[in-house]
Protein backbone atom coordinates (compact mmCIF):
# COMPACT_ATOMS: atom_id res chain seq x y z
CA UNK A 1 0.00 0.00 0.00
CA UNK A 2 1.28 3.40 -0.86
CA UNK A 3 0.45 6.37 1.26
CA UNK A 4 0.94 8.92 -1.47
CA UNK A 5 -1.05 12.09 -0.98
CA UNK A 6 -3.10 12.97 -4.04
CA UNK A 7 -2.25 16.31 -5.64
CA UNK A 8 -4.30 19.29 -4.57
CA UNK A 9 -6.49 20.58 -7.40
CA UNK A 10 -5.72 24.10 -8.54
CA UNK A 11 -7.82 26.97 -7.25
CA UNK A 12 -10.21 28.63 -9.67
CA UNK A 13 -9.10 31.82 -11.35
CA UNK A 14 -11.65 33.85 -9.38
CA UNK A 15 -13.88 33.26 -6.32
CA UNK A 16 -17.51 32.25 -6.80
CA UNK A 17 -18.81 35.54 -5.38
CA UNK A 18 -16.78 37.52 -7.92
CA UNK A 19 -18.00 35.30 -10.79
CA UNK A 20 -21.60 35.79 -9.64
CA UNK A 21 -21.17 39.57 -9.50
CA UNK A 22 -19.75 39.62 -13.01
CA UNK A 23 -22.52 37.33 -14.25
CA UNK A 24 -25.18 39.57 -12.69
CA UNK A 25 -23.71 42.60 -14.46
CA UNK A 26 -23.74 40.81 -17.80
CA UNK A 27 -27.18 39.18 -17.49
CA UNK A 28 -28.84 42.05 -15.63
CA UNK A 29 -30.97 39.80 -13.39
CA UNK A 30 -30.62 42.08 -10.37
CA UNK A 31 -28.87 39.44 -8.30
CA UNK A 32 -26.56 40.82 -5.63
CA UNK A 33 -24.15 38.26 -4.14
CA UNK A 34 -23.57 40.51 -1.13
CA UNK A 35 -27.15 39.86 0.01
CA UNK A 36 -27.03 36.12 -0.72
CA UNK A 37 -26.99 34.30 2.65
CA UNK A 38 -25.57 31.02 1.33
CA UNK A 39 -22.95 32.62 -0.98
CA UNK A 40 -23.35 29.97 -3.67
CA UNK A 41 -23.87 32.42 -6.48
CA UNK A 42 -27.29 30.96 -7.34
CA UNK A 43 -30.00 33.64 -7.14
CA UNK A 44 -33.16 32.83 -5.23
CA UNK A 45 -36.34 32.59 -7.27
CA UNK A 46 -38.87 33.70 -4.67
CA UNK A 47 -39.44 37.45 -4.52
CA UNK A 48 -40.77 39.33 -1.55
CA UNK A 49 -44.09 40.20 -3.19
CA UNK A 50 -46.82 37.90 -1.82
CA UNK A 51 -49.09 38.49 -4.81
CA UNK A 52 -46.33 37.41 -7.20
CA UNK A 53 -45.77 34.25 -5.17
CA UNK A 54 -49.51 33.51 -5.28
CA UNK A 55 -49.63 33.98 -9.04
CA UNK A 56 -46.59 31.74 -9.38
CA UNK A 57 -48.30 29.08 -7.30
CA UNK A 58 -51.46 29.15 -9.40
CA UNK A 59 -49.39 29.12 -12.58
CA UNK A 60 -47.45 26.11 -11.27
CA UNK A 61 -50.64 24.37 -10.17
CA UNK A 62 -52.07 24.41 -13.70
CA UNK A 63 -48.77 23.72 -15.47
CA UNK A 64 -49.64 20.65 -17.56
CA UNK A 65 -46.00 20.10 -18.56
CA UNK A 66 -45.01 19.59 -14.88
CA UNK A 67 -41.94 21.80 -15.20
CA UNK A 68 -42.71 23.61 -11.93
CA UNK A 69 -42.99 21.70 -8.65
CA UNK A 70 -45.49 22.72 -5.98
CA UNK A 71 -44.73 19.88 -3.56
CA UNK A 72 -42.09 21.85 -1.68
CA UNK A 73 -44.52 24.71 -1.18
CA UNK A 74 -47.23 22.39 0.11
CA UNK A 75 -45.07 20.09 2.26
CA UNK A 76 -45.85 21.96 5.48
CA UNK A 77 -49.58 21.89 4.69
CA UNK A 78 -49.45 18.13 4.09
CA UNK A 79 -47.52 17.68 7.32
CA UNK A 80 -50.02 19.67 9.39
CA UNK A 81 -52.97 17.85 7.81
CA UNK A 82 -51.25 14.51 8.47
CA UNK A 83 -50.64 15.47 12.10
CA UNK A 84 -54.30 16.42 12.49
CA UNK A 85 -55.42 13.08 11.02
CA UNK A 86 -53.03 11.19 13.31
CA UNK A 87 -54.29 13.17 16.33
CA UNK A 88 -57.92 12.40 15.45
CA UNK A 89 -57.05 8.71 15.04
CA UNK A 90 -55.21 8.78 18.36
CA UNK A 91 -58.22 10.25 20.16
CA UNK A 92 -60.70 7.85 18.55
CA UNK A 93 -58.67 4.72 19.31
CA UNK A 94 -57.54 5.90 22.76
CA UNK A 95 -61.00 6.87 23.99
CA UNK A 96 -62.59 3.86 22.27
CA UNK A 97 -60.09 1.44 23.82
CA UNK A 98 -60.55 2.88 27.31
CA UNK A 99 -64.36 2.80 27.01
CA UNK A 100 -64.37 -0.78 25.66
CA UNK A 101 -61.91 -1.85 28.35
CA UNK A 102 -64.02 -0.26 31.09
CA UNK A 103 -67.19 -1.89 29.76
CA UNK A 104 -65.44 -5.29 29.56
CA UNK A 105 -64.44 -5.04 33.24
CA UNK A 106 -68.03 -5.92 34.24
CA UNK A 107 -68.20 -9.33 32.59
CA UNK A 108 -64.49 -10.23 32.07
CA UNK A 109 -62.11 -8.28 34.32
CA UNK A 110 -58.96 -9.82 32.80
CA UNK A 111 -59.92 -8.83 29.28
CA UNK A 112 -60.94 -5.35 30.42
CA UNK A 113 -57.65 -4.71 32.20
CA UNK A 114 -55.70 -6.12 29.25
CA UNK A 115 -57.57 -3.89 26.82
CA UNK A 116 -57.00 -0.79 28.94
CA UNK A 117 -53.28 -1.52 29.38
CA UNK A 118 -52.87 -2.32 25.67
CA UNK A 119 -54.67 0.91 24.78
CA UNK A 120 -52.48 2.96 27.13
CA UNK A 121 -49.30 1.46 25.64
CA UNK A 122 -50.01 0.69 21.98
CA UNK A 123 -52.12 3.64 20.84
CA UNK A 124 -49.51 6.30 21.82
CA UNK A 125 -46.71 4.10 20.43
CA UNK A 126 -48.42 3.60 17.06
CA UNK A 127 -49.35 7.28 16.90
CA UNK A 128 -45.74 8.26 17.53
CA UNK A 129 -44.55 5.84 14.85
CA UNK A 130 -47.16 7.24 12.44
CA UNK A 131 -45.78 10.76 12.99
CA UNK A 132 -42.25 9.50 12.28
CA UNK A 133 -43.35 7.70 9.10
CA UNK A 134 -45.30 10.77 7.94
CA UNK A 135 -42.24 12.95 8.47
CA UNK A 136 -39.97 10.48 6.63
CA UNK A 137 -42.31 10.30 3.65
CA UNK A 138 -42.70 14.06 3.36
CA UNK A 139 -38.94 14.62 3.75
CA UNK A 140 -38.23 11.98 1.09
CA UNK A 141 -40.64 13.57 -1.37
CA UNK A 142 -39.25 17.05 -0.72
CA UNK A 143 -35.68 15.74 -1.11
CA UNK A 144 -36.59 14.11 -4.44
CA UNK A 145 -38.14 17.35 -5.67
CA UNK A 146 -35.07 19.31 -4.53
CA UNK A 147 -32.83 16.88 -6.40
CA UNK A 148 -34.96 17.27 -9.52
CA UNK A 149 -34.89 21.07 -9.28
CA UNK A 150 -31.12 21.14 -8.71
CA UNK A 151 -30.53 18.70 -11.57
CA UNK A 152 -32.66 20.84 -13.89
CA UNK A 153 -30.77 23.96 -12.82
CA UNK A 154 -27.43 22.23 -13.38
CA UNK A 155 -28.53 21.02 -16.81
CA UNK A 156 -29.57 24.56 -17.77
CA UNK A 157 -26.21 25.97 -16.69
CA UNK A 158 -24.21 23.35 -18.59
CA UNK A 159 -26.08 23.57 -21.91
CA UNK A 160 -24.10 26.28 -23.33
Amino acid sequence: MSSAIPPVPPLPARPAAQAARESARVEGDGYDPATDPDDTGVPTTAGSDAAEIGRGFLRALFDVSFRTFITRRLASVFYVVGLIVIAIGFLVYFIGGIVRGASALGYNPGAGISLIVATLVLVPLFSFLAVIVLRFIIEAVVALIAIAENTERTAENTRG
